[in-house]
């Protein structure tokens, strides 16, 4: 079952694609993935790794990829174990937009501080990166759960995949530009590519900001049932979490949903942050080779997602994410037994890109349908936390394998991302979601019926 959405211009009751991505509402929050894609691809994927590999020069390999996996991990911890109290906080408060907007600050000021950052000042350097991906993903999930202010169940697929889209094109746009700052500092009145690369951060930063501003103004939060204030948000937000470990083991769907997610999404996020690191430092592929391909990746994800949206609208959004899974484990198997040269890693890029947005948005999409409405941020808390957790195992295994077994190599230590694609997609396979949808339209009655009588 379906309900009008409540919109800046009034109820949108139509079906009409169009319409919908058109809508100021969706736009605005389409457009935050505009904003913070920005950090996402100039910062975590494109210059911090290659950044971080010049301030920790005196450092061996081993130990400069120890590190970094390591601080990714303890990033990745801390939002974690924050994610879902933050979430019940905010759904008993109706304060989503709060917390989005000062987990933005404190992104977009960490993000323009790694201007200041020279010479061989690595561990300042981590530290800042460390906070600003904790803006990034603390954010995220008030973003993510305000899919379900802006969109019917049914439109979650081309929704979601309409803000990935926009984030591929806005965050490409901005990196092209800093690429060319970098590369050519003259043009823009630069006198080299240090500069120009404090400043990219600095832009970065401000982008960021600015097109975080259409959803704060536009979206509008549904009402909270109950709504909390102060003290008493903190208090029931608290109860309400330790009420949804107890919800979650009745979702069955939910739960095995959320254990195939942290598998294979630990995969897809490992690429995302390791591979212009393990590209530069391992296998010791040029800098413009890594940065093209890294365009490649953004401008090709950009219909990729919006096909996706629509792939999932027609196959359902679980086939969509397997087909994806698929193609990110021979991607695995390629860079580990033939990648050698740019123009393998500009192949391995583009089919990336191809499924990257895809695997992204519908996941987010395919979860929005399983939960309860009314304990969006909460449960998107959940989805957060189990993502950041994701995050720690990733690195942690790839950082552990040379360690741990004599024979393997850096190189070597990838393979265990195949494992994680393969298992978690295994338990995607079992993901009933019709009987989920069921289950989370139960809950959501079960609560409306208590708020009456409460």
């Amino acid at each position: 079952m379906t309900t009008p959405v409540q919109t800046a211009e009034g109820t949108r009751r139509g079906t009409s694609v169009r319409a919908m991505l058109t809508d100021r509402q969706v736009l605005a929050w389409a457009l935050y993935d505009w904003a913070n894609s920005a950090f996402a691809t100039t910062v975590m994927a494109g210059f911090f790794p290659v950044f971080y590999s010049a301030l920790s020069a005196e450092l061996s390999t081993e130990d400069s990829q120890f590190w970094f996996n390591i601080s990714l991990a303890a990033s990745s911890l801390v939002i974690a174990l924050a994610a879902p109290v933050l979430g019940a906080i905010s759904d008993r408060g109706g304060t989503r937009k709060h917390f989005l907007a000062t987990f933005t600050m404190l992104g977009v000021i960490m993000t323009a501080s790694l201007a200041w950052v020279h010479g061989d000042m690595w561990v300042e350097g981590l530290m800042i990166y460390v906070l600003a991906q904790a803006g990034f993903a603390g954010a995220n999930i008030f973003y993510d759960s305000m899919i379900t202010d802006v969109a019917r169940e049914d439109e979650y697929d081309q929704v979601s995949g309409f803000g990935y889209a926009l984030g591929y094109v806005g965050g490409g746009l901005l990196f092209l530009v800093n690429v060319l700052m970098v590369t050519n500092p003259a043009w823009f009145g630069l006198d080299g590519a240090g500069e120009a690369l404090s400043w990219s951060f600095i832009s970065v930063g401000l982008w960021w900001a600015l097109f975080t501003l259409p959803l704060l103004i536009w979206v509008k939060e549904t009402p909270t049932k109950a709504e909390a204030s102060g003290v008493q948000a903190v208090r029931e937000g608290l109860r309400q979490l330790r009420e949804t470990f107890s919800h979650i083991r009745q979702l069955r769907v939910v739960l095995i949903f959320l254990a195939g997610y942290w598998l294979y999404i630990d995969g897809v996020g490992s690429v995302i942050k390791m591979a212009v690191f393990f590209a530069n430092r391992v296998l010791e592929l040029p800098q413009e080779a890594l940065i093209t391909a890294l365009l490649l990746t953004q401008f090709v994800s950009f219909p990729a997602a919006l096909f996706f949206g629509w792939l999932g609208r027609r196959i359902g959004p679980r086939t969509g994410i397997l087909i994806g899974l698929v193609v990110y484990a021979l991607v695995v198997f390629y860079a580990w037994g033939w990648l050698s040269s740019g123009t393998g890693f500009y192949y391995l890029a583009v089919a990336i890109g191809l499924v990257q947005g895809g695997v992204q948005s519908l996941s987010r999409s395919l979860y929005a349908r399983i939960i309860p409405v009314s304990r969006t941020a909460e449960f998107f808390g959940f989805y957060n936390m189990v993502g950041k957790f994701a995050a720690i195992l990733g690195p942690l295994l790839v950082a552990l394998v040379p360690v741990m077994i004599a024979a393997a190599d850096a190189r070597d230590a990838i393979l265990v991302l195949v494992v994680l694609f393969v298992v978690g997609g295994a338990l995607l396979t079992r993901v009933d979601v019709e009987a989920g949808v069921r289950a989370a339209h139960e809950m959501d009655q079960a609560d409306s019926i208590e708020a009456s009588n409460g």
